[in-house]
């Protein structure tokens, strides 16, 4: 298991306990984060769970694939550190991990 924060555009934060091997789009569905519509299941093929990745998590959570830099293009005010939260698989090593939702998504 490991402990996510998610702090929405507000700045309210709420933190939630998420399963190794989920991924991070899934534990915020699963406890109805804000901010996350994820229409197309965790596809990587819509763009609506959008989030930025705090500074200090970045080199750890690591850079995206091809596949999802495109479908960010498709994302609202992307920048150096956006990711979709249905390609951030939880393990031990995410523990902590800190992630903000932007104003709206796609």
């Amino acid at each position: 298991m490991a402990q996510l924060t998610f702090i929405d555009f507000s700045g309210t934060a709420r933190e939630v306990q998420a399963e190794n091997g989920s991924t991070v789009m899934e534990a915020a569905i699963k406890n109805g984060i804000p901010g996350i519509e994820a229409e197309c299941g965790g596809a990587c093929a819509c763009a609506t769970c959008h989030v930025y990745v705090d500074d200090a998590w970045t080199d750890i959570v690591g850079k995206p694939t091809s596949m999802e830099e495109d479908m960010l293009d498709f994302a609202y005010d992307v920048r150096p550190v956006s990711r979709l939260s249905c390609q951030l698989r939880v393990s031990d090593t995410l523990d902590g991990l800190v992630l903000r939702t932007p104003e709206r998504q796609a």
